[in-house]
């Protein structure tokens, strides 16, 4: 499943979401990607992965947002 299904996904449940490639950790070799997702329907609770990639984002992401009650596609 790509990331903008994803996003769409999350936003029709009224989630804030993005993803973030930065540019110095890409250099430094360091996680440069992140997801991060948050809003009333997680809780209160914020989902943050940092990551080499957005494949490993996506894929310790949505465990966590399903812990959290959200329906997100594979």
């Amino acid at each position: 499943m790509d990331v903008v299904s994803i996003l769409e996904a999350l936003a029709e449940q009224g989630v804030t979401a993005l993803v973030t490639a930065d540019g110095e950790r890409m250099l430094e070799r360091s996680l440069p990607w992140t997801f991060v997702a948050n809003g009333e329907p997680l809780g209160g609770q914020v989902v943050r992965v940092d990551a080499a990639s957005v494949e490993a984002c996506r894929t310790a992401a949505i465990p966590r947002l399903r812990a959290l009650g959200m329906s997100a596609p594979e």
